[in-house]
C-alpha cells in the first residue's frame, strides 16, 4: 500500500457496512454492502480484508433498529468478527461526547459502543467527529432550507450551545490517513472544523452567507421535547426527542485529543464550503 491514498481509495478498499434501507443515512445510503446486523455476511465481507470502517449510526429508533442494536450490539458484532478473520486495522466511527455514563439514551450507547468495541478489536481506532456537514446532509441542508421557509426562526433553548461542524470529507480523509499510519496501537481521534460556534452564532452566519434576514427567537427546551414528542408520531419527523436532547450538549473537541492536525489536515470551515455550494446552485 502507498504511504498516502484518498479517503475514496480507503473506503472502496476498506470493508463498510449498511442496515436497513428504513435506515436515515445523512449522506445518502451506500449499495451493494453487507447489512451490519448479518453476522455471517459480515464475517465474510471481512475475510481477506486488511481494514474495515464502521461508520453506521442511527437517529431515529424505529421497531428493532434501536442505539442499543446499532451503536453497542452491531458495533461489537463488527469488531469480533473482524478480530476472529484477522483484520489488521479497525476504525470506528463514535461521536464526540460518547459517554457510557450520560443520562442521554443516544450518547451513552455510543459510549457503550466504544467499550464493547475495544474490548473486541484491541488495537481499533476510534474515530468521534463532530456533528458533520456536506452536500445534501441532514445538518446543515436542513437549516438553510428552514431559515429560507422561516422568517422567524425559533432556535434551541437560548442559541447557546457550542458547535464545532466538521466537513464529512475531511473525516473521510482522517479516517483514510489513520488506516495508514504505522502505529498499530489503539487510539482515538475528535475531529472538529476550525470554528467553534454558539447555536446561535452558526445560524446569522448560515443566513448571512445566504443573504437571508431573519429574526431569531428562543424557545425553551421543554417546549421542543413537547413538540419532538409529538413529531415522533410522524413516518418522518422533523425533529426528534433524541435530537433535542443533544442539542443541549456542546459538541466540541476535548483538549489535548488528537485530531485533524495530527494528520496533517487543514480542516474546512462551514463558511468556505456553504459559499461554494451556493455559487453551485
Amino acid at each position: 500500500m502507498s504511504s498516502r491514498f484518498s479517503a475514496e481509495q480507503a473506503f472502496s478498499a476498506a470493508a463498510s457496512f449498511d442496515i436497513s434501507a428504513s435506515t436515515s443515512f445523512p449522506f445518502g445510503s451506500p449499495h451493494g454492502i453487507p447489512d451490519i446486523r448479518d453476522e455471517r455476511r459480515v464475517a465474510d465481507v471481512l475475510a481477506g480484508t486488511h481494514a474495515a470502517v464502521n461508520a453506521v449510526s442511527l437517529y431515529v429508533e424505529r421497531g428493532q433498529e434501536t442505539f442499543h442494536s446499532v451503536h453497542v450490539e452491531a458495533a461489537e458484532r463488527v469488531a469480533v468478527q473482524a478480530h476472529r478473520v484477522g483484520v489488521e486495522r479497525l476504525a470506528h466511527v463514535s461521536g464526540l461526547g460518547a459517554d457510557a455514563a450520560s443520562p442521554s439514551l443516544y450518547i451513552r450507547k455510543r459510549g457503550e459502543g466504544e467499550l464493547a468495541v475495544k474490548a473486541a478489536f484491541t488495537d481499533v481506532i476510534l474515530f468521534r467527529p463532530a456533528v458533520m456537514f456536506g452536500p445534501d446532509d441532514a445538518f446543515l441542508t436542513t437549516i438553510l432550507e428552514l431559515l429560507r421557509r422561516l422568517p422567524i426562526y425559533p432556535m434551541f433553548g437560548r442559541g447557546r450551545t457550542r458547535l464545532q461542524p466538521a466537513y464529512v470529507e475531511d473525516v473521510a480523509e482522517a479516517i483514510a490517513r489513520a488506516l495508514q499510519r504505522t502505529q498499530t496501537h489503539a487510539i482515538t481521534f475528535e475531529c472538529g472544523g476550525p470554528r467553534v460556534y454558539s447555536y446561535e452564532e452558526l445560524l446569522r452566519a448560515l443566513a448571512r452567507d445566504a443573504d437571508l434576514k431573519r429574526i431569531l427567537i428562543p424557545l425553551p427546551f421543554a417546549a421542543w421535547r413537547a413538540l419532538a414528542w409529538t413529531a415522533e408520531l410522524l413516518p418522518n419527523p422533523p425533529v426528534t426527542r433524541n435530537q433535542v436532547e443533544l442539542m443541549q450538549v456542546d459538541n466540541v473537541c476535548s483538549p489535548g485529543v488528537p485530531g485533524f492536525a495530527e494528520l496533517g489536515i487543514s480542516p474546512h470551515s462551514v463558511e468556505n464550503m456553504l459559499k461554494q455550494t451556493l455559487r453551485s446552485r
